[in-house]
């Protein structure tokens, strides 16, 4: 994924700190964010679809990383929004039992199955980095975040 492609999916508006918050309270903040998005034409279609895809398993893919992600009709383009969580998130439940603090929400088109994929992929790829990852925990504004995402190979 290139640049421009990042330039379509992410933005300073997009990515938020949280605290405090449990997994349940962290996915309504994030489908929240996300549903603000003009390619989001449904917010409740959105979150509720969220929660039924958590509850089929986990999204926590390990190393304290989350990417819950879903693809509706109801959305006309890709769109992420980041949660940087300054405390544990416990209650995730990865295989790892790694406690997450980053959080990947993801929400395509129903018709844009690679792309999906591909973006599935550039952030599990990513953040195999992991001076990226402790940069992303250790950043104090969004700007850092996204320069963070945006930038960092």
């Amino acid at each position: 994924m290139n640049e421009v492609q990042a330039d379509a999916i992410l933005s300073l508006h997009r990515i938020l700190f949280l605290n405090n918050l449990n997994k349940k309270d962290a996915l309504l903040v994030l489908a929240e964010n996300l549903s603000a998005a003009p390619q989001i034409k449904n917010r409740q279609e959105l979150t509720a679809e969220i929660f039924k895809r958590e509850e089929l398993m986990s999204t926590a893919i390990g190393c304290g990383i989350a990417i819950p992600h879903v693809r509706l009709p109801s959305i006309t383009d890709l769109v992420v929004s980041v949660g940087i969580s300054r405390s544990d998130i416990v209650d995730f439940h990865p295989l790892d039992d790694e406690p997450v603090r980053l959080i990947f929400m993801i929400a395509a088109a129903q018709n844009q199955h690679a792309y999906y994929l591909q973006t599935l992929s550039w952030f599990c790829t990513r953040l195999k980095n992991r001076e990226l990852k402790e940069a992303l925990l250790k950043s104090q504004t969004t700007q850092e975040a996204y320069d963070l995402l945006k930038y960092t190979k």
